[in-house]
């Protein structure tokens, strides 16, 4: 597809494409099964009014894609949130586009803050690889209950919750100003591990059967 985009901070005058986003990001999540939490339109509009939000138009002003930015413990963690591009728009390379937009924003607004992010798919794995981003426990996200209160609306709250916010079909990704890896260095480690990856996450998916322990502890143990 050779389309053009205009990825930017959302503002005030971008309230209007926010019903249709809170649609498609519902319509998303229910044709996986999985993945983005439900946020009301209102939420939305209040992340736009803020700018904590990237939204991606096309030259003819139809809205193509979208993310935002949630702060968690004070503003020691920050989430990259929502992210989302419109059916006709896949494919395109849009998503890496918002993915980098968005994360620039979080830095130049939470500067010192660990940027995470939990996805169910390989190439939302691999945008976040090219970005610096590690795949890590849950131990090392954000313990802010309300973070955790944002999972209540997706079909896998009761698998996290019987996990004790341990293990879910999620995969937890990190990036820490302090202390981590070079993109490059992440971006060849996914490139050197992705099958694994892709088997860590298909795992999850099977429902956390009873040898999902076992597997993903022998599968993590060789990605780093």
């Amino acid at each position: 597809m050779n389309q053009t985009f205009m990825v930017l901070v959302a503002g005030g005058h971008h309230t209007c494409y926010a019903h249709a986003i809170c649609e498609e990001m519902a319509a998303s999540a229910k044709a996986r099964g999985t993945g983005i939490a439900k946020r009301s339109t209102e939420y939305v509009v209040q992340k736009m009014f803020e700018g904590k939000a990237v939204i991606a138009l096309t030259t003819q002003g139809e809205w193509a894609g979208f993310c935002y930015i949630e702060s968690w413990s004070h503003g020691q963690y920050v989430a990259n949130s929502g992210l989302i591009v419109a059916p006709q728009f896949r494919k395109s390379g849009l998503a890496k586009q918002i993915k980098q937009h968005i994360f620039e924003l979080s830095r130049k607004l939470y500067p010192d803050a660990k940027i995470f992010g939990l996805t169910t798919g390989l190439a939302v794995m691999k945008i976040n690889s090219d970005l610096g981003y590690e795949p890590v426990t849950y131990s090392e996200l954000t313990q802010d209950d309300a973070f955790w209160a944002g999972c209540k609306s997706c079909v896998n709250y009761d698998i996290l919750m019987s996990k004790d916010r341990k293990n879910c079909l999620c995969t937890a990704m990190l990036y820490d100003p302090k202390d981590h890896y070079t993109p490059e260095e992440t971006a060849t480690n996914f490139k050197r591990k992705a099958k694994v990856y892709e088997r860590l996450l298909n795992i999850k998916k099977s429902r956390f059967s009873k040898l999902f322990i076992k597997k993903a502890r022998v599968l993590k143990s060789i990605i780093w």
